[in-house]
This record gives C-alpha cells, structure tokens and sequence, in this order.
C-alpha cells in the first residue's frame, strides 16, 4: 500500500440502507473510521420499519460527522437514495456504501490521495467480495487494479466498462453535479450499469490504485437476496437488459463508440453466460421466454458487436441467435462455464471448417484452428466412485479438432478445492495415456442427444481421447464441499486450467457412505454444479451424516 500523508475532510460517505437493521450501524461505523479525511457520513433511510432510522438516530447523537435522511415513501430501489445523498453533500468528494457492506481501513485517504496526487475526477479500487459465513474473500476485476494507473481518459482502457460497480470509487461532488450524472429513479435494478456508463461518458480522468477500498459481503442464505443473486425470475433478466441497453446508449450518444462496444462484448462475457448456464434451472416457460427476448436484444448487435467479444459468449450468442426455440441447452451450459467447454460432438463442413452443429452451419467455430491450447475450451469427462476400499477418479480429454493431439497431452494436475476456504485440500499428478480407457472405466460422454441427433450420418461424431486415472484418499478432504480444478499439460509445453464435466450415469452422482479409518464413516456425495461440473460434498462421521439427514428431512418437510 502506498504511504498516506493525513488530509483535511474532504470526503462525505453516502450510505444507504433499508430494513438493514442488522448491518446497517456496522457500515456507518466503518465509514466514520475513516478517520479525518472524511467530513461527512449521510446516512439514507429508505423508509425502513425494522426499527434502522432510530438506531442510525442513536449513533448520530454522538457523532457529529453523521447525518440521517428519511425518506418518507420507499424508493422501491439503489438510485434515488443515493441521488438524495448526492444532493445533501456538502464535501468536494463523496463515496458510496451500502448499509450490508463495510470500507476498509484507510479506503478513503487511499482514494483521495489518488484523485488529489493525479488531479482526477475519479479514483476507483479494488472491490473484495466476501463470501459469508465462511468469510472467503474474491477480488473484483483484479486485472483493471494490478497497479497504480492514471487513464487520462476512459476510452484509452475500455476495459473500465467491465467494473460496473458504483461503490469502489471516489467521485468530485463537482463533477457529478455539473455532468447531471445521476442514478436512475424509484425501482430499477442494476442502477449501477447506467450511473457507472453516465460517468464515463462524460470523460473523466480516473485515478486506479491496487488496494482493497471496499469489502462486497455476499450473504446468499439471507432471507432477502440482493438483486445481483436473486436472477430466478424473468424480470430480473428484462431489468439487466434494459440497464445494459441504457448504458450502450448513454456511451454512444456521448460519441465513445470504443466504450459502447466494450460495453456490448462485457455483455456477451459477463451477462450472457452467467444467465445461459443456469437455464437448466429454470421451467420451460421462463427458458422460451429469455430465449425469445435474448433474441430480441441480441438482434440490436452489429458484427462488430460481436466479434470485439471473447469468443464463448459470441458462440452462445450466436446459436440463441440461430434458433428460434431453446436448443443445445446442456452444451451451452458448459461452454457458458468458466473455464469454457465445448463438448463432443465437434463436425465440419465440407471444406473442413469446425462447426457446432451440422444443422446450424451458420455457427461456426474456425477460431478454434487458431487461439492458444492454454484458451481452447477443453472438454474432460469426470466419473468419481466411492469405495470402501479405493476411491479413485477417471478423466478423460477429448480431442478438440486435432489440437489436442498437435500439442500432445502429457499429463494432468488434479486439485480438490474447498469451496468456501479456497484451500487446496488434495493434489494429485497422473501421466495421460491415450485410448478413451472406457474398457475399465465405464465411462460415457453424457452428451445432449439432441446434439448428437444433430450431426448428420456423414460426420464422425467418435473422437480421439487421452485419460487419467489417480487415487482420492478422501479422508484427507474433511468435511465441505470440494471443486475439481484441473491443469491439463502438454508435450509443447502448454497448459490448460480447466474443471470436468460430471458424467452421470448408472450408479454415479449418487450419495455413498463409505468406512473411513479417520473419520469411522463417511457420507460422499459427487454431484454436478450449475455449470455442469464435477463437484463432492462429504460428511465425516456418523455426526456429520446426522446432519446431512436432518438437513434434507427439513427440505421435505418445509
């Protein structure tokens, strides 16, 4: 972290808050902690009945530094207490916060000395998302924060469309109030994509430091999910539409066509895969309803749109585009994932280029010729058994239009990851052999048959492969939930960070309980993620296994 030098209060923290009783004195004490630089903490009530405006009242009564605004009528959204806030700042620099999230120590003076040092209407930092109860923390675009940066303007880094967080930054009140840049008004999810697009638009110097100026707690059991968590019903996915369409206008009509395409290739990137893999998820209404508006939206896309994007979302955006009705939703499942995957089959059109599907030509995949074997979408199968004696885990790598076998896989990484701790609880190495080792292991491709359908009789729709097989001593995880990451590495000397895909089949992602020397017994339960990959939940003990069956007789009975 740099050195600080003390500063003259320059600084109001704007936090708003409704029925946030028990998060909200936390926030505002976070930012009274500041310490001098900061004149000003407006606290903005969103006409709360928990009791929050009397507890905010209680700690302004001996801080005169804190100023509590009510709101008479619920605002139903972020924007208009925040706008209020903009209005009732009297500092040259405000900051905000929301009542469930707290600032870091010194995240102010770190952000003002940024803005005054290099004379900037913005400083922006790290955004560190803390997932509780476990307490994990992930940072936000850390690639836009790695070091100290000055971008004397926004279109020389279009990559600041990507952070759309409002929160992470230091803005000049002036600024703000002479641009008109302000929040969207009453309910409208995803406020900050338009606020963060009316900002840049207006061409501000940005200021970029690499430390930690704000800490995102990520409560996903609470009983009220953020908007950013709760994506289950149609109207989230209609809001994020409208507010990524404002933001691409708000950028193009202020003439940055650099920045509006960004804007349209983080869509592609960020929105569309994230709402695409989780369509397995939903019910046959909700799934021809979002294809039918994706469609919509995406038809609003030049080329050029398109072809600025990373290429897993392009491809996604281009079979939605291709077919009327939901199609390949299990493929685009894993490729939508992260890392990406394109599994099985891989055709050609006459003239050899690669395809996703016979029946869609249009869709084609020839970058996949092209880009490095450490950025290829890699399929692994995965098959784990649970057994008394010897548990072990099967992989298999599939060819990949030739790629695979021109750089020659050597041998494959294996590393049992704790979902909430990031610790690595079990690595593992095993050599890859060629063959599909199916004789042994049983397993199969799970493959979309309305894919496999697809392929007409004059494609080869059977491929090389390579497979591993390794030990899992799964008394040495514990309890928790464990994610398989994977690097696959070659004779070319590349490498390839990646997960599997679960195979499900006769007698997989079943839960088992197996004698365990350590624990006495342990409940395994392999099972496939969201995005289709191969994941464990273990129980140690006849205890954790207790738990386990109170956990799910609550589900059946609630």
């Amino acid at each position: 972290m740099q050195a600080i030098r003390p500063h003259r209060p320059q600084v109001c923290v704007i936090v708003i808050g409704y029925d946030d009783a028990a998060h909200v004195t936390d926030a505002v004490r976070s930012a009274l902690a500041q310490g001098p630089a900061v004149r000003e903490v407006i606290a903005v009530d969103d006409c709360s009945a928990d009791g929050s405006p009397d507890l905010l009242d209680r700690l302004a009564h001996g801080e005169p530094r804190l100023k509590v605004v009510r709101r008479k009528v619920n605002s139903g959204g972020c924007g208009s207490p925040r706008n209020d806030g903009i209005d009732a700042a009297t500092a040259p620099y405000v900051m905000f916060l929301d009542s469930d999230d707290v600032l870091p120590p010194s995240a102010v003076d770190t952000l003002l000395s940024a803005a005054i040092g290099h004379g900037t209407e913005v400083a922006a930092g790290l955004c560190i998302r803390r997932e509780l109860p476990s307490g994990r923390e992930v940072p936000w675009r850390p690639e836009l924060y790695a070091r100290p940066v000055l971008v004397p303007h926004p279109s020389l880094r279009t990559r600041l469309v990507h952070d759309t967080l409002c929160v992470n930054k230091l803005y000049r009140t002036g600024f703000l109030r002479e641009h008109g840049i302000r929040f969207p008004e009453g309910r409208f999810p995803y406020e900050d994509f338009v606020f963060t697009a009316r900002v840049l638009a207006a061409g501000p110097r940005l200021a970029l430091v690499p430390d930690p100026v704000y800490v995102w707690q990520v409560r996903r059991s609470a009983g009220r999910l953020s908007i950013s968590l709760d994506r289950a019903g149609m109207d989230n996915w209609r809001f994020r539409l409208t507010a990524h369409g404002m933001a691409y206008d708000i950028l193009l009509a202020a003439g940055e066509k650099r920045l509006a395409r960004a804007a349209r290739a983080a869509f592609l990137d960020r929105s569309l895969r994230m709402y695409a893999r989780e369509l397995g998820l939903r019910g046959t209404e909700y799934r021809r309803e979002w294809w039918a508006l994706t469609r919509a939206y995406l038809a609003t896309f030049d080329a050029g749109d398109f072809a600025s994007a990373p290429a897993p979302g392009r491809v996604v955006a281009q079979v939605v585009m291709a077919s009327e009705e939901p199609r390949y939703l299990d493929r685009i499942r894993e490729l939508a994932s992260r890392p990406a995957r394109l599994t099985p089959p891989y055709p050609r059109a006459s003239d050899g280029t690669p395809l996703w599907s016979a029946d869609l030509p249009q869709v084609t995949l020839e970058h996949l010729l092209f880009r490095p074997v450490r950025l290829l979408p890699v399929a692994v199968d995965a098959e784990l058994r649970p057994r008394a004696r010897a548990t072990r885990l099967r992989l298999r790598l599939h060819e990949l239009y030739g790629r695979m076998a021109e750089a020659g896989p050597a041998g494959m990484d294996v590393e049992f990851v704790h979902r909430e701790e990031g610790r690595v609880g079990l690595g593992l190495t095993a050599p890859l052999l060629p063959g599909a080792g199916e004789a042994d292991s049983g397993l199969n491709s799970g493959f979309d048959s309305s894919v496999v359908a697809s392929v007409d009789a004059s494609v080869d729709a059977s491929v090389d492969a390579w497979w591993a097989e390794v030990p899992v001593d799964l008394s040495a995880l514990g309890s928790g939930t464990w994610d398989l990451r994977l690097r696959l590495r070659f004779h070319d000397g590349s490498a390839r960070d990646t997960t599997a895909h679960a195979v499900a089949g006769p007698g997989l992602l079943r839960r088992t309980a197996v004698p365990s020397g350590r624990h006495g017994v342990l409940l395994v339960q392999p099972y496939a993620t969201h995005s289709g990959s191969l994941a464990l939940r273990l129980a140690p003990g006849r205890r954790g296994m207790a738990a386990v069956l109170r956990r799910r007789l609550r589900r059946l009975f609630h």
